[in-house]
């Protein structure tokens, strides 16, 4: 066993790549967007980790949530077990129960009323905005994956449905945390993709879906499966190792416009799910979406379905892939940071940071917290290492994570400038030059929003001020005219009151030349 300080991290098996990140899923291999034609799309898929065991061996496996020793840091895999094959089933279990853990009736009731909210899928030009049920939602898709193919369903077998990301944290949030906000639903799907048959499946599936929820009155004949992929799809991933233990998982995000989104994810494997702590959290919705179909099943029948209550609710179970549920519950009340090999998350994981900084998050082990920065900052050029790319990346995370209001235009200055100092401070990296150009990009889009900021305050005092002096003219009363003096003499205009014209209304005299109206 080394020595934390002698231990040395190999990072020289990272590979540079480049892919587009939202921020919102935390995988460890490459993915790309479908762009240009559909028949045109070519998806390249490399593996973070698919040289060799040995050579992932080599990195410095830090679990930074846990308080651990010097001597507790080991190099090699953390899911190696020693001992009796007894020893290795009872240690399987103890971290299988505490992954888990059944959710109360309060955490209940606010998964339910998430999945009665009505979401809107925004689309681009003239096609209309789709409202509809996330419940409603999730049923339509399992529908088309789990149908026929004869009758036009994908004919795949779906494992679970899991509510992910900051809805989940929204409905496990307690006290402190309680009305902790969330952008984007993101649901996970599981399937077989062993194909890139089935990718393709999934795909139709996705778009069949959105057809069937056009509104009633929109003429569906000149729809196709293509134009409802540009008009409701902002971006669509793919992920397909070949390798036993590779990654194998489709995204397809819907909405395309600023705001609370739909995230579809289909997850055949995935090593990677996670960022941090506080984003780990996964509820199963499969007897939810049971006690839905009774529910509506009894409604048909003409029996009145019981409501949730206190006595009458269904058993619902969360999960945390960090690996302790109880652990990532108390960081997420308490707005901690913490995570576990930082050497496996993708470039995104330095702006998700930054990000939780501005929310008044503060980490968990302030004595790591260095290590984790220089980690997260050496991924992030590895995967950006371009300036164009890295600014890209910046403003698509802007974009994606920032509102328009007023805080949120503050918020998005503050996370600049953080993200300026963790990276002056803890990347290592970089050459000089390299090093200077990115502080002053990030140094460039803080002033940008600043600017824009100020220069939309300044627009909104100036229509305020506006409307105090029309309002002000309005209700003043009319003041006397003024008196001229000339010639030696004083004269006071006499003004005759206007006549409204006998047919429209307006304040013209009647003695005026000519009517300004005509019957």
């Amino acid at each position: 066993m080394k020595n934390r300080q002698s231990a040395e991290v190999d990072l020289q098996g990272l590979q540079p790549f480049s892919y587009d990140d939202s921020g919102n899923s935390c995988g460890s291999s490459v993915v790309s967007d479908f762009t240009g034609n559909e028949d045109e799309c070519v998806l390249q898929v490399s593996d973070l980790e698919s040289e060799s065991n040995d050579c992932r061996s080599e990195v410095l496996q830090c679990d930074l949530g846990q308080e651990t020793d010097d001597e507790d840091v080991e190099l090699g895999s953390s899911h190696s077990f020693r001992g009796s094959p007894q020893s290795k089933e009872n240690s399987f279990d103890e971290d299988t129960q505490a992954r888990l853990a059944v959710l109360s009736y309060e955490q209940i009731c606010k998964l339910n009323d998430v999945m009665e909210e009505t979401v809107s899928i925004v689309g681009r030009g003239n096609f209309p905005t789709l409202e509809v049920r996330l419940r409603d939602l999730v049923d339509i898709v399992r529908a088309k994956l789990e149908g026929d193919p004869t009758a036009g369903g994908a004919g795949m077998r779906v494992r679970d449905i899991r509510l992910n990301g900051g809805a989940a944290s929204h409905v496990l949030a307690a006290g402190e945390c309680q009305d902790q906000p969330y952008n984007d639903v993101d649901l996970i799907f599981g399937v077989e993709l062993s194909s890139p048959r089935n990718f393709d499946k999934v795909k139709a599936a996705v778009l069949s879906s959105l057809y069937d929820m056009l509104p009633d009155g929109v003429s569906r004949k000149r729809i196709s499966t293509c134009s409802l992929k540009e008009a409701y799809v902002s971006k669509m991933v793919k992920v397909n190792n070949p390798t036993d233990s590779g990654d194998r998982w489709s995204l397809i995000s819907l909405g395309c416009q600023r705001g609370r989104g739909v995230e579809l994810k289909f997850v055949d494997r995935m090593r990677r799910q996670f960022e941090f702590s506080v984003d780990s959290f996964q509820i199963v919705l499969d007897s939810l979406l049971l006690f839905y179909r009774c529910n509506t099943g009894d409604e048909q029948e003409g029996g009145r379905a019981p409501p949730i209550s206190e006595n009458f609710y269904p058993s619902v179970v969360g999960e945390s892939v960090f690996g302790d549920f109880r652990e990532a519950l108390r960081h997420l009340q308490k707005r901690l940071i913490s995570t576990r090999r930082p050497e496996e998350i993708r470039g995104g994981g330095l702006l998700k940071y930054c990000n939780l900084l501005v929310k008044n998050y503060r980490p968990a082990h302030p004595d790591y917290i260095r290590s984790l920065e220089r980690y997260m900052c050496s991924r992030f050029f590895i995967d950006f290492s371009d300036v164009g790319q890295q600014r890209i990346k910046l403003e698509t995370y802007l974009w994606n994570h920032f509102g328009t209001g007023t805080e949120e235009s503050s918020s998005r200055h503050r996370f600049l400038l953080l993200l300026h100092d963790v990276v002056a401070q803890s990347t290592v990296c970089l050459m000089g030059h390299e090093r200077r150009q990115t502080l002053q990009l990030i140094r460039s889009l803080a002033w940008q929003v600043l600017y824009q900021d100020q220069t939309h305050q300044q627009q909104q005092q100036q229509q305020q001020q506006q409307q105090r002096m029309m309002a002000t003219a309005a209700t003043a009363p009319p003041q006397a005219p003024q008196l001229v003096f000339a010639n030696g003499c004083l004269y006071a205009p006499i003004t005759i009151a206007a006549q409204p014209c006998q047919y429209c209304g307006c304040p013209c005299p009647s003695t005026f030349m000519m009517t300004c109206c005509s019957t």
